[in-house]
């Protein structure tokens, strides 16, 4: 079961341990925004986000300056990325956006459970070295 209460999605399931319900697990949507930058920034190809956040500064600039390059809608246990980056010159934009894509998908999969339904990506910019 899940309900959406503003900017955090409450996931309440069961353990497999037993019928028992132990808690309520929470996560705020400004966390599913930094799985997705953080996965972004890792695919070669990538520069940063838009606006000049690297991998190094996301965890440092918080979730209100990650809001001008990464939105997230989580409703139904799906979740919708929209995402503006900075590629780096030289790079295939269709095969960098495809592994970004992938990337983030896995990552938000993996660590939140949610379904990843979109990763939709817009280049905000190309990097000259």
């Amino acid at each position: 079961m899940e309900k959406e209460t503003g900017s955090t999605v409450l996931m309440e399931e069961k353990l497999s341990m037993g019928e028992d319900k132990v808690g309520v697990v929470q996560i705020a949507d400004g966390v599913v925004a930094m799985i997705a930058a953080l996965a972004a920034t890792e695919v070669e190809g990538v520069s940063c986000m838009a606006g000049n956040i690297t991998n190094e500064m996301i965890s440092r600039v918080g979730v209100k300056k990650l809001s001008k390059c990464v939105r997230v809608a989580v409703s139904e246990r799906k979740v919708k990325v929209d995402l503006a980056l900075t590629m780096e010159y030289g790079y295939s934009i269709p095969a960098t956006c495809h592994q970004v894509q992938a990337k983030v998908k896995a990552a938000i999969e993996n660590m939140t459970g949610l379904d990843c339904s979109d990763v939709n990506i817009r280049i905000a910019g190309v990097k000259v070295r």
